[in-house]
């Protein structure tokens, strides 16, 4: 296996500033719930394996809301399945949000020295060796599965990675997750940032972002999921078309017993093509057949059909 980066991450991206605003009673229980996230990230990876596992035996009866959402997702995507495969399913996929609840505290708030004590195994890095000995950055293309900022850091351990996020509506949890993003990130882009992540991949940077959810927008074209139409962001083949760089799929996946598998794969071939619509549809292809290792672990409660092409029905 290539050997790690051997310079420490240093951000390019600044932290951002301190306001005092931030102390207006209006985001007391914010700091109130950072606290919270704080001292859980302080328990032993075991123990916090075992606090996910118990919240998420509750967390079914206290978002019922999202759970309908799931179950419908599951009946869309999986309809080969009998009634009682995808009623064992949803069971696993809500007990798996408890999980990252804990997993969301530890990528965040754990020390350097906590993470490194987390069982992880990362295949393919030879991949990003070879991009980066042509002089070519790399966009890796994950989903949303419920670990995906936790299996971000724990990858950052082996090789140096920026993001690409969506700013939190509360200012103080953005605030205080963009610091510690930027602990272990070269840097973090919003969708706005367009020409700085271009920039960024263009001078051999590497990228991880998850086009998986529905985002509407003059930048997003119908391409089937799981064999329905789905709105997708069509910026994998923008930035790759800009940039040059090379696409990577980044799967990652929880074992039953604690500890993750972290799996870069081999360049998509001919990518960008000059067809945008196709291009959009390899990527939701490649997200399918990883959602498909793991179904339990992905995040089933976000409505990924909400939008719909004209004239079709509504599916929520």
């Amino acid at each position: 296996m290539p050997a790690a980066d051997s310079t420490p991450p240093a951000s390019i991206t600044p932290a951002p500033p301190w306001r005092a605003a931030l102390l207006s009673p209006r985001y007391w229980p914010s700091w109130l719930a950072l606290g919270v996230i704080w001292l859980i990230a302080r328990l032993p990876y075991r123990v916090l394996f075992g606090l996910g596992h118990a919240l998420g035996t509750l967390l079914p009866m206290l978002l019922p809301a999202r759970k309908r959402v799931a179950r419908r997702n599951l009946e869309i995507c999986f309809p080969e399945m009998s009634a009682q495969e995808r009623a064992d399913l949803l069971k696993a996929n809500m007990r798996d949000l408890g999980l990252m609840l804990v997993e969301f505290a530890l990528a965040w708030m754990a020390s350097t020295r906590a993470i490194a004590r987390v069982p992880v195994q990362i295949e393919g890095l030879e991949h990003l060796a070879a991009a980066r000995a042509a002089g070519r950055g790399v966009l890796l293309v994950g989903a949303h599965f419920s670990h995906l900022e936790l299996c971000a850091r724990l990858v950052s351990q082996r090789i140096r990675i920026a993001g690409m996020y969506r700013v939190m509506d509360d200012a103080a949890f953005e605030w205080a997750v963009l610091r510690a993003r930027l602990r272990y990130a070269d840097a973090m882009f919003t969708k706005e940032q367009i020409r700085a992540t271009v920039k960024h991949l263009k001078s051999g940077g590497t990228i991880w972002y998850a086009p998986d959810q529905d985002m509407r927008g003059k930048d997003a074209l119908f391409a089937p999921f799981f064999g329905v139409p789905a709105s997708t962001i069509t910026a994998t083949h923008h930035l790759a078309r800009l940039s040059g760089a090379v696409v990577i799929a980044f799967f990652h996946r929880r074992l039953p017993d604690g500890g993750y598998v972290l799996r870069l794969e081999a360049p998509l071939t001919d990518f960008p093509s000059s067809d945008v619509a196709v291009d959009t549809a390899r990527i939701n292809a490649a997200i399918e057949r990883m959602v498909r290792e793991a179904p339990a672990q992905y995040l089933w409660v976000h409505k990924r059909f909400k939008s719909r092409p004209e004239q079709q029905p509504p599916l929520y």
